[in-house]
């Protein structure tokens, strides 16, 4: 029957899609991802995730929250948590997170000079995407708060694909264009299977 050939065709189709996606693998140690997104800069999605990290470890204090910095061309977890300085090397040769208020932080902000610019192309990007999530003595964390950087990029979709990740937070501010590209970004975790929440800074609108 055609719905029967229809269903199969769908099957073929998503068989063949499957093949070329990479399989999500956990971060040794962390029990949940939640990464924090949005289609523009300057909306304060640094300043959500410092937040989010800190009110996670606030409201049960027996739980270990880790903040990851993955905005590798603007950096601002560092200055936010009030940290500066390199990591310290393992024995197994990870990267041990600096700590401040309780949370372990990790950024590119820690390996390069604080006025120095990252000027990379995409493959370096997203190899020190990858040091980042993996190369990493996260020790035992109950959430990992991911700051992402701006847009739909390759590292949205390369973390978002990689990971198993809890939840995405998207934040906008009210004007047009903002929200306009945050919906991008809503739609691109929800065609990885990202659940994604929405927060809206002064409006009520979306």
């Amino acid at each position: 029957s055609s719905s029967s050939g229809d269903e199969a065709l769908r099957d073929k189709r998503a068989r063949i899609m499957s093949r070329g996606l990479p399989k999500q693998k956990p971060i040794e140690g962390v029990k949940q991802v939640v990464v924090v997104a949005s289609g523009k800069g300057g909306v304060g999605k640094s300043t959500t995730a410092v937040n989010i990290a800190l009110a996670l470890a606030a409201i049960d204090s027996t739980k270990e929250v880790g903040l990851l910095d993955a905005d590798i061309y603007g950096p601002s977890i560092p200055k936010m948590m009030n940290l500066r300085g390199n990591p310290e090397l393992t024995p197994k040769n990870l990267m041990r997170p600096l700590k401040n208020y309780g949370i372990a932080c990790m950024s590119m902000g820690f390996l390069i000079e604080e006025t120095a610019p990252v000027v990379w192309r995409g493959l370096m990007v997203m190899s020190a995407v990858e040091k980042l999530l993996r190369q990493v003595d996260w020790g035992q964390l109950d959430y990992l708060v991911i700051d992402m950087p701006p847009g739909t990029g390759d590292v949205q979709l390369s973390v978002s694909q990689n990971i198993p990740i809890a939840g995405a937070v998207i934040i906008s501010t009210p004007q047009d264009v903002a929200l306009l590209d945050a919906r991008k970004g809503a739609e691109m975790f929800r065609k990885v299977h990202v659940p994604v929440s929405l927060y809206m800074k002064n409006t009520s609108r979306f």
